[in-house]
């Protein structure tokens, strides 16, 4: 069943759900309790791998540039590097233009919250109570987007028997109808559920048939164990109507603190979209965006990242085997650990952090409780495997000693 989160709605629940970032609570959680060995923070989803070489010599080659205020939509170097990428990576039925269907970003997460303010204005005349799907669990900004655009943010459980991922199959025409934006995450985050092709493809074909849009997150797209995941723009057709994908260099090249992403897709969207980061969005310094020029030229880093993060996994298939439902993920850097029958999320993580020194989320701060009461998230710790393999293998013996 899906929930939305608004008091009028029949469906949603009772109880005012917390909006606070899951960091900010897990904060608050932990915070009177001393941790019981040197800490260990396996929170956030910070990729620790060293920063790629080219990075140094790029911005001091560029230094000068930082006097310069940025075109918003980006520098045409890079958004025809990142163009050029998308083309290598995937399938695509034809090139994205870097004019028209591209727009640099200060990282996806401004996009990804932004993006549904557009939707909501460009949607033309929709219910009174015009709808954003997302799963659920899910990325906060999502859902920060969807309250900022005065939407109604509609969560789709996401579970072990729908696959981690939407059960397309939930979804009746009416709520469809009044749906302005549909956020989806393959891999997904935190579960690293894959979407195929075939699943993407039905999402597009919802989208043209009622008139939203798609907002795909692909920014764990380049970190896989074997092969690797599809995207939404493959399954697009010869038009890129109604698709919009994001990714960012955070986690593909190990630099979250760059602040580069982009956008690329739908080009009617993409022009609105540029309209209001025009006016509200921060844009991204030159400099880095020569540095993103040259990561998004080059897979010798990509690829060293790849088998640091398949090291870590074969070190969490040895030393967590088959405990908590683990199963090494299709795509991302999570652990998604099923607790539940050692306890609550929260307490189990409270406990891990007070016996062991190893900070994680719960799952339930990942997520919103479903109209029928359930959190899809409940249950599960989210363990974010993006230590070192030294560090990484200490956190997990710690975890399974102290859980059992």
């Amino acid at each position: 069943m899906v929930q939305a989160e608004r008091a009028s709605s029949p469906i949603a629940t009772s109880q005012a759900p917390d909006r606070r970032s899951p960091f900010a609570r897990t904060n608050e959680l932990l915070a009177d309790v001393n941790p019981g060995m040197p800490p260990i923070s396996l929170a956030v989803g910070e990729p620790r791998h060293g920063v790629p070489s080219f990075v140094g010599p790029v911005l001091a080659k560029s230094i000068a540039d930082f006097g310069l205020y940025p075109v918003n939509k980006g520098i045409e170097p890079l958004r025809r590097a990142a163009a050029d990428w998308l083309g290598r990576r995937f399938t695509l039925p034809r090139p994205v233009d870097p004019e028209t269907e591209m727009l640099i970003l200060n990282g996806s997460r401004e996009g990804l919250f932004l993006g549904a303010l557009t939707a909501e204005q460009i949607s033309g005349k929709r219910a009174a109570n015009p709808a954003v799907l997302l799963p659920n669990p899910f990325y906060a900004a999502y859902a920060a987007g969807a309250l900022t655009a005065n939407c109604e943010p509609v969560y789709l459980p996401t579970t072990r028997r729908t696959g981690f991922l939407p059960d397309l199959d939930a979804l009746d025409d009416a709520l469809l109808a009044r749906t302005v934006a549909f956020y989806i995450a393959s891999p997904a985050n935190p579960q690293g559920a894959v979407a195929d092709l075939a699943y993407l493809a039905r999402i597009v074909a919802l989208a043209r048939r009622f008139g939203f849009m798609v907002f795909s997150d692909e920014c764990y797209s380049e970190i896989y164990p074997d092969h690797a995941p599809r995207g939404m723009l493959e399954a697009a057709g010869p038009d890129y109507d109604k698709i919009v994908v994001f990714q960012s260099l955070s986690k593909r090249s190990n630099l979250p603190g760059l602040r580069v992403g982009f956008a690329a897709g739908d080009k009617a969207f993409l022009s609105k979209f540029l309209d209001l980061r025009n006016v509200a969005a921060p844009q991204v310094p030159v400099p880095l965006q020569h540095v993103a020029v040259a990561a998004y030229g080059d897979e010798a880093h990509v690829e060293e990242n790849r088998r640091l993060y398949r090291a870590k996994f074969d070190l969490a298939d040895q030393i967590i085997g088959d405990r908590y439902g683990y199963k090494r993920p299709a795509g991302g850097f999570f652990l998604w650990l099923d607790v539940s029958a050692i306890g609550k999320d929260y307490e189990v993580a409270l406990k891990l952090w007070r016996d062991a020194g190893v900070r994680v989320i719960p799952g339930s701060y990942l997520a919103r409780e479903q109209a029928d009461g359930s959190n899809p998230g409940a249950g599960y710790l989210r363990v974010a495997i993006v230590q070192d393999p030294e560090t990484t293998a200490e956190a997990l013996h710690r975890l399974v000693a102290v859980l059992g």
